[in-house]
């Protein structure tokens, strides 16, 4: 492929090349590379080089296999696939003087003449057709979704020229030397720091951890996805920054941090009134829609968590940190994954056991969001005098009808009681073990903005006390691998297993 890429910038404004060679002595492989005519030799060879480096994530052991990027394509198959783009060339010229043609000599000439010519067209026009087809191919592909193996292993290159691009210079004074005055907060994947432009304007930086191989992964997934992201319910992206091995990412500053800091605060919690909660739940759940349904790709956040709710001035919600979004094809509706990541306590259980996530997936998060919203207690957390976790309290309420008790004090006496009894019975249903039995987000949100929908009995939610399911969060690993990650210092330093964020690396 790379002898391709080289035989493309060398065919002029072309930037086009097939080819075949030699795999083993039974078989060959034939390639193809192509970029658009809109772009110079050297960025096309950039743009094919850095789809190569992509074939061994997507294709690695596969007979066949293709990369779409913005401004070219790659194809590898185990046989002949397209025609090659020979030039004509005119008959060589005869050494011998011509001489006069009889009537015969003439029409057999032009006999030979016209079956050139219908030979020229069979061979100029499929090939035509074959390089129109792989463009119009690529575009359609793109244009709906990128393909459910891509990785984002590569920022774009054309992110590099954009408005987007910060300096690291600009950042560092403005956050003063990402100074520990300045943090606002500390994950596995990096830092947050609060920064004041020059122009007064503040700003969130996130400044990736430099040994965090896994979190140079998480970067370029945000800025691949968040930098297409345009709604009020989702943190806003402003810019990003790569030097060297500084990479940082410019959000909007969100002055009142998450809702996790608010939620599970005693203090805190007392500003979060019934009208505040309520209009969480919406706006979260609105985000969701536009995630799922209402963005030209349908994106699966993967750790939907009260910490990852961001709050504007007027206690707005905000999706944020979208290091562990994957996105669908547009007709697919779930994908598996042997490395399963998120938080414990909002995962649900198909993706926690066996790496099956879907839209479905985020709508158990929600629910448990819910739930959290409404009670003022974490899922994991919970304190009672019987141990047990969240879902399971609000269904032995549920089941013995006091639902209502289970409230947050703070607002059991002055909450609108209709709403809240329609927000648990959503939570709940959102949380339910059989995945078939949650709802979508465009019908969690109708059911929260409509009286007149009728809604499901919910069944038993996932995980709660007595549940036949088992949470293995290391699922497909053997026993000594489990007993390895356990000993990780990242895990040991997690309270409780439901509270643990995990990552192929790095647990946060």
């Amino acid at each position: 492929m790379n002898g391709l890429v080289s035989k493309a910038i060398s065919n002029g404004s072309l930037n086009f090349a097939t080819g075949d060679t030699s795999f083993n002595d039974f078989q060959r492989v034939y390639g193809l590379v192509q970029c658009t005519v809109d772009i110079s030799s050297s960025n096309c060879s950039r743009c094919l080089h850095g789809a190569i480096s992509e074939l061994h994530n997507c294709c690695n052991g596969k007979q066949g296999g293709r990369i779409f990027r913005p401004s070219c394509n790659l194809r590898y198959e185990i046989y002949p696939f397209a025609q090659s783009m020979v030039p004509l060339s005119p008959p060589p010229r005869s050494p011998y003087p011509s001489q006069p043609l009889s009537a015969n000599t003439s029409t057999t000439k032009l006999r030979s003449k016209r079956n050139s010519y219908v030979l020229a067209l069979s061979i100029v026009i499929p090939s035509v057709i074959t390089v129109l087809s792989t463009i119009t191919f690529w575009f359609s592909c793109f244009g709906r979704k990128r393909t459910k193996t891509q990785k984002f292993d590569n920022v774009d290159d054309e992110l590099h020229s954009t408005e987007l691009q910060f300096n690291f210079s600009t950042l560092s004074a403005a956050t003063d030397n990402f100074s520990e005055a300045n943090k606002l907060g500390e994950g596995g994947f990096g830092s947050v720091y609060k920064g004041t432009l020059s122009d007064r304007h503040e700003i969130a930086v996130k400044r990736l951890s430099k040994n965090s191989g896994q979190g140079e992964q998480e970067f370029k997934n945000e800025v691949t996805l968040v930098a297409k992201l345009q709604h009020r319910n989702l943190a806003r992206l402003l810019g990003f920054c790569i030097d060297g091995e500084e990479k940082l990412l410019i959000y909007e500053f969100m002055p009142n941090a998450s809702l996790g800091q608010f939620l599970f605060d005693p203090n805190k919690c007392t500003l979060l009134d019934w009208a505040r909660r309520y209009k969480i739940i919406g706006g979260i759940a609105r985000g969701l829609l536009y995630l799922h349904e209402e963005f030209r790709l349908k994106i699966i956040h993967r750790d939907l968590k009260a910490s990852n709710i961001l709050l504007d001035i007027d206690i707005n919600p905000k999706i944020a940190d979208f290091g562990m979004a994957r996105l669908f094809m547009l007709n697919q509706t779930q994908a598996n994954t042997s490395r399963v990541v998120g938080t414990f306590g909002y995962m649900a259980p198909e993706y926690a056991m066996r790496g099956q996530f879907s839209v479905k997936s985020d709508v158990f998060s929600f629910g448990v969001l819910v739930l959290e919203i409404l009670s003022g207690q974490k899922n994991c957390s919970y304190e009672s005098d019987v141990s047990q976790d969240l879902l399971s309290h609000a269904w032995k309420h549920w089941k013995n009808g006091s639902a209502l008790e289970m409230l947050d004090s703070t607002i059991k006496d002055t909450c609108s009681r209709g709403e809240a009894m329609r927000c648990i019975h959503i939570g709940l249903l959102c949380v339910q073990e059989n995945v078939a039995d949650r709802p979508t987000m465009p019908t969690v949100l109708l059911m929260l903005n409509s009286y007149s929908v009728s809604l499901d009995l919910p069944s038993a939610p996932a995980f709660y006390a007595g549940s036949r399911l088992i949470l293995d969060p290391y699922p497909g690993q053997s026993e000594k691998q489990k007993i390895s990650k356990h000993k990780s210092p990242d895990e040991s330093a997690a309270r409780s297993i439901n509270e643990t964020s995990i990552s192929e690396l790095y647990p946060r």
